[in-house]
Parts: structure tokens; sequence; C-alpha cells
């Protein structure tokens, strides 16, 4: 019940759900405290688009300010928050803290290795723009790199791209390194033009796009084959270092010489959830995720709410929410309206998660949707595809670009944003010195990458059985 003063609702990070809760807290009686530690939202699901040059980072990123510049109960501030103080309700950042009678965690997620972190520096994930833009200067710099080397092997390692894991963000992965590849090698380049790089895309299932119905997988692996991609399924990752990753399948470990690998197999919550959950002593998942309640509260603290990728929250027994952005608007859009409704001493009705489909695009006129029991594939999807994305962009002038750019790009194969930026050293990167992080190359030996394709390991190879991702 409202006891007439403001309620002070601190939420933690501006992702889908964070941004959904503080744009949902509409009253007057509410004021909002937004702390993340980037200025901008970004529409995590085209970060593939910025990381292959189709998008530029402005196009798919919103200042927070810019968000909430006209909502006046809604404060934006720049820190990183490090622990909470439940008993006092503090929440303790870097520079100062922050009182709340409400506290909202949405910090998300981060790049699951299973243990193997050392992996980070080689194959990174797509969870950021930092990220998106550091695969981009990788994938352009192996083109460039190519089109300099003389030795065949070597040209065939740089031109050889490993994408680990193939849910959807893998498979969109794999797709736009295809796109990319078939759209700038014959026209711009001289060296390379009549090349094929190889695409490599690894999963640790029997299939890919596991959530999918068995069709819409088919399609998408006959779409993935057209543009040179090769799925292995039932691979488990031994090893990934500069210029190469091995991989079991059934008793045989394999070795792929690859310059350029990209991380899309596993998320894990941010420590932020482990940090929550030692002072409020409650539980976390193997994931990292914080377990909540049936109205994503803690338990004990029916004023502290995790929502988003890092809520271990099962929407039916056994079953998890998905670490995708519907569950995550839908939680923020919950429990603001729980916040309110406490307000003013009412009790709404119990979560529902509504799944309203998925989908996932290939390349041009490739895509596969599955709403209900609907499914869509080919033309018809990717149109599908095209208008959600639209719809949750934030700002109508970035929707205007981003469509802009894929009319541009499907009637011309054009694409502007192809810049290599932000790395030091740029010419000892396409001699093949060192990786664009300053991570020393080494080549592979002749035993475990003699040609750049896939053959078993011999004795003395290096392998990790548990490894990678299962």
């Amino acid at each position: 019940m409202s006891d007439g003063r403001v309620h002070r609702v601190v939420i933690v990070g501006g992702g889908f759900a964070g941004l959904r809760a503080a744009k949902s807290l509409r009253s007057p009686a509410v004021q909002v405290t937004l702390i993340d530690r980037r200025n901008h939202h970004v529409f995590q699901p085209l970060l593939y688009q910025v990381a292959t040059g189709l998008l530029s980072p402005a196009n798919i990123a919103t200042p927070l300010r810019t968000v909430f510049r006209r909502r006046r109960n809604v404060e934006v501030l720049l820190e990183e928050v490090v622990d909470f103080d439940l008993v006092g309700k503090l929440v303790r950042c870097r520079g100062r803290d922050f009182p709340y009678d409400t506290l909202v965690l949405a910090a998300g997620g981060r790049n699951h290795y299973f243990g193997r972190d050392d992996w980070e520096a080689v194959a990174p994930g797509l969870k950021s723009l930092e990220d998106a833009t550091t695969l981009r200067r990788r994938i352009l710099s192996a083109f460039e790199a190519a089109e300099l080397e003389d030795d065949p092997e070597a040209r065939e390692a740089w031109l050889t791209f490993v994408v680990i894991g193939a849910g959807p963000t893998g498979v969109e992965m794999a797709g736009a390194i295809g796109e990319l590849a078939r759209s700038i090698l014959p026209r711009e380049f001289r060296r390379i033009s009549a090349a094929r790089p190889r695409i490599l895309l690894l999963e640790g299932g029997e299939d890919i796009l596991s959530s999918f119905a068995v069709e819409l997988t088919r399609a998408a692996v006959e779409s993935l084959a057209r543009l040179g991609a090769t799925v292995r399924t039932g691979c488990v990752v031994t090893e990934v270092r500069p210029g190469l990753v091995a991989f079991r399948r059934g008793e045989a470990i394999e070795a792929v010489a690859a310059r350029t690998v990209v991380w899309a197999a596993g998320v894990k919550g941010s420590p932020l959830g482990s940090v929550l959950a030692l002072a409020a002593g409650s539980e976390v998942d193997p994931s990292g995720r914080v377990k909540v309640l049936a109205d994503f509260s803690l338990p004990g603290h029916p004023d502290v709410f995790v929502i988003g990728d890092l809520a271990a929250y099962e929407a039916t027994a056994g079953r998890p929410l998905p670490g995708v952005a519907q569950p995550a608007l839908q939680a923020g859009a919950y429990v603001a309206r729980l916040i309110l409704a406490r307000r003013r001493g009412r009790t709404p009705p119990a979560f529902r998660y509504d799944d309203r489909g998925s989908m996932a695009t290939i390349g041009r006129n490739a895509a596969i949707a599955q709403v209900g029991r609907f499914r869509f594939s080919g033309f018809i999807a990717c149109g599908m595809w095209m208008f959600i994305h639209l719809l949750f962009i934030e700002q109508c002038h970035n929707r205007l670009l981003v469509l802009a750019q894929w009319l541009r790009s499907y009637f011309t194969g054009a694409r502007s944003a192809r810049l290599i930026e932000g790395a030091n050293g740029e010419g000892e990167v396409l001699l093949g010195s060192y990786g664009d992080d300053g991570v020393r190359i080494y080549p592979a030996s002749a035993s475990q990458a003699a040609s750049g394709r896939s053959r078993p390991v011999g004795a003395g190879a290096s392998t990790d059985e548990d490894g990678g991702p299962r």
C-alpha cells in the first residue's frame, strides 16, 4: 500500500529486460534509477550483421539517455555495480551507493566457455558491440591476409572460418560470413577472387537449432550448404588456440587450421548474479543464473527481483525460460506491473510466458520461422523476420537506417560498414605474426594441419576431454 512518498526503484542493466521494466514504470509515484556500465542499449539479435559489415554499430545501438529524455521519473547513470547491501537496501557502485525500495537486477549474460576461459581471446563471442567490431576486424583482416598470402596452405587457413555452436546465433553468423564472402570476393579482390572460403559450423548436439521443428532445421542446413557452410554435429571442442581448432567426433579427434573462430556455444549469467545470490543467501544454477520464485523475486526478499538472461526461471517444471529477447521483455513488463500493483495494494495475476515463436535467418531469401504449430521457410519467413526485428529496434530513425541497408544489400550485395579499425600493429596481423588482440599466432604443426582440412590428431596432440560444450 502506498504511504504517500515516492517509491525508489533501482534497475541494474539496460538490456531488453531492464529497459522494458524502466519504460513500463510510468507512474509519477515511482522514481527509477537505471544503472549500466555502458551508456547505450544494444539490439543484440543484429550484432552478427555488425560483425559481417552489413550494419554499423550505431544502427543497432541507442543511448539510454535518449530513450528516457522525456521521462522525468527515470534517471540514467553510467556506473559499475560491485555489491549489494540487502539489509541497508543499497546498491554499491565504484563511485557511490544508491538506496532503493525495490531492486531489479537485469545484468544479462556473458559467453560461457565451459571452464576454458583461456579460449575467449582466440574465439570471441557475440554479446556486445565490442565483440561485434572485434569479429568484424578479424573476418575482414582474414580476407586481406589471404590476398597477400602466396602459400596455398596458409591462404586456406586464412579463408577457413569456424563457428562453434549451432543455435540461432551460430547459424546466422555462419550464413552471414558466407554471404559476405560471396558478395565481395569476386568483385573486389584479385588474387582470391575465385577462392571459396571454408565455413565450418560445429555443434555438440545431434542437430542444429534444436528448438525448431525437424523440417526447418533441414531447410537451414540446405541454406547453409548453398552459402558454402558445412555443418558438423556431435562435435565436442577439445582445443582452441591461435590458428587451430580441435574437436572430438565419436572416437576420432580432428583438427582444423583456422585463423578466425567465433564462439556461439553457450551463455552464462553475469558475475553480479553470484554477488547478489551470496548477499541474499540464494542459489545459482550451473550457468550462473539466479534461481527465482514465480514472481521473479528472491526467496525471503520480495523487494529484490532478477529478470532476463540472469534469471533461472522455470516456466514449466524442468523447462527454464530461454535466454532470448521475448522472455526478457515479458519479464521486465511483468515486474513493472507487479511493483505498481503493490503500490496500490493489489496483486496482479501470476506471470505466464507467452511463446510467440522463434526465427532465424541464414541468408538472402533464406530464413525459418516457427510460430505455434505453423512453420515457414524461405522468402515468407525472411519477410516475417525482417518485420519483427524492425519492430523491436529502438528509435524510428534506426529502423529506417537498418531497413535502407537491408534493401541496398538485397539488391546490390553492398556492405558499406566493412571497416577494419581498432587494432594496433595491423600490418603484423595481416602477415600472420600476431592476433589483433596481441595474441601470438603460432602456425599449426604439419601433423596437425598439413592442408588446413580436418584430419586426425596425432597421439601427442594436446586435448581436453571436458573442454567443450556437450
